[in-house]
């Protein structure tokens, strides 16, 4: 019988995404620890990851990083297919969809601060979505838009100015200025 074998080799990018991805997944499981004031409120501490990652090699790493930490995370919490999980994921494609279009606008005027701002906003949108199409069928699960909405609020600046500060002198893609980052 002849045995055949698959050799994959890593290249860099693997390695960078696989670390950058472990970072995250590690910040997303101990923010499971934080006792949250309402279910589903979370400081997405791994989005911080995803947004340096997008500053610095682009949308593809970071779709890959924050994909890997949705579902690596939900494994490891035990929430793998789980009602949370798939709420995780529409947040986390829907941030991703605004992210991509994010990192293509003038870093002059929008750096990670408004990006990160705009995906803790479209993460909130792919839930409230998904919850209103698949768990509440019914429209009273707009109720939560301004509490999540005011979380979105408040994480999303922080997360940003938290990326924005880690990416102060390192080397952006596409920018000549390091005030850009801001």
């Amino acid at each position: 019988m002849k045995r055949t074998e698959i050799e994959l080799v890593p290249d860099q990018q693997d390695v960078r995404i696989a670390h950058f991805a472990a970072a995250a997944i590690l910040l997303s499981v101990a923010e499971s620890a934080i006792p949250l004031p309402l279910p589903g409120v979370k400081p997405g501490l791994g989005n911080i990851v995803v947004l340096i990652v997008l500053w610095r090699w682009g949308w593809r790493d970071a779709a890959w990083v924050a994909l890997l930490r949705v579902f690596a995370a939900s494994l490891l919490l035990g929430q793998f297919l789980a009602p949370g999980f798939f709420l995780s994921l529409a947040g986390s494609l829907a941030s991703l969809a605004v992210l991509g279009i994010a990192s293509r606008l003038p870093r002059r005027w929008f750096g990670p601060v408004t990006a990160s701002l705009a995906a803790g906003f479209a993460h909130i949108g792919g839930q409230l979505a998904l919850a209103r199409l698949w768990l509440v069928p019914h429209d009273g699960v707009f109720a939560l838009s301004p509490v999540l909405g005011a979380s979105a609020l408040i994480f999303g600046l922080v997360n940003g100015l938290v990326a924005a500060r880690l990416l102060t002198g390192l080397p952006v893609r596409g920018a000549t200025d390091p005030a850009s980052v801001r």
